[in-house]
């Protein structure tokens, strides 16, 4: 028992008042990946380039390129499958660099907190 009370001991007001300020610096280190991450741009094709998307990272498409040979009356599923595989995939670009980003920074930051 006395052993865990030493453990424990060492956990006081200075180590506290670190653990704070390593908490407020991942915090800080969070927000800014995150506008960095909001600001970046994902683009996507499909269709051998008959429909490009470009996302931000706040996942709002900003914009969408169709050419107009891939427009036919008779087949507007088609255009509707390009259309949603380009802006999937940007998304998913934009997905994939986010959780790449945040995992980068949990070793470094959560290793301190535990």
């Amino acid at each position: 028992m006395a052993k865990g009370g030493k453990s424990f001991g060492g956990f006081g007001g200075g180590n506290m008042q670190q653990l704070m300020r390593q908490a407020q610096k991942m915090q800080e280190q969070l927000a800014k990946t995150q506008e960095v991450l909001d600001e970046k741009e994902y683009e996507a094709s499909a269709g051998g380039g008959m429909v490009t998307c470009k996302v931000s990272g706040k996942r709002e498409v900003i914009s969408l390129v169709i050419k107009p040979e891939a427009v036919d009356p008779d087949d507007v599923e088609m255009l509707e499958d390009l259309v949603k595989a380009a802006v999937n995939e940007a998304l998913r670009q934009g997905e994939e660099a986010r959780d790449s980003a945040m995992s980068a920074m949990a070793p470094g930051g959560m290793g301190g907190l535990f």
